[in-house]
């Protein structure tokens, strides 16, 4: 078994993807519309679907906003350097929430970052592996 993906439901899916692809360096994978259903769904990622999990967007062609409610917690990215990847997003136009820095009560240097529509996303360092 692995973790295929991830579904978020998106207000405005160009804005998303242009979040996705020019913020957080993903690629576009594949887009599929579905006119009987009145939706589209986006899938992007790092890698290839076949062997990376990847970020389905879900468009439905007659909603722009949704609640988030208060289950959702985030999504997490890898980054070569978490100080770094908060300058590269902030000077593509993407919004920090939580600036790089040490996690309460450890030692895991992480921030967050926030989508167009509001969906928290934190930016981890790479694990040192003993």
């Amino acid at each position: 078994m692995r973790l295929l993906h991830t579904m978020l439901r998106v207000g405005n899916l160009e804005r998303s993807i242009a979040f996705y692809t020019k913020v957080l360096k993903m690629q576009l994978l594949r887009l599929q519309e579905y006119p009987e259903g009145e939706f589209t769904l986006a899938f992007l990622g790092y890698g290839d679907e076949s062997a990376s999990t990847v970020l389905e967007l879900t468009y439905n062609w007659n909603q722009n906003t949704y609640d988030m409610g208060n289950g959702y917690g985030h999504i997490a990215i890898e980054v070569e350097d978490v100080y770094q990847a908060c300058e590269d997003i902030r000077k593509a136009g993407g919004s920090i929430t939580r600036e790089a820095g040490p996690m309460k009560a450890g030692t895991t240097v992480l921030a967050f970052c926030e989508d167009p529509d509001g969906y928290a996303i934190e930016l981890l360092g790479k694990r040192k592996l003993d």
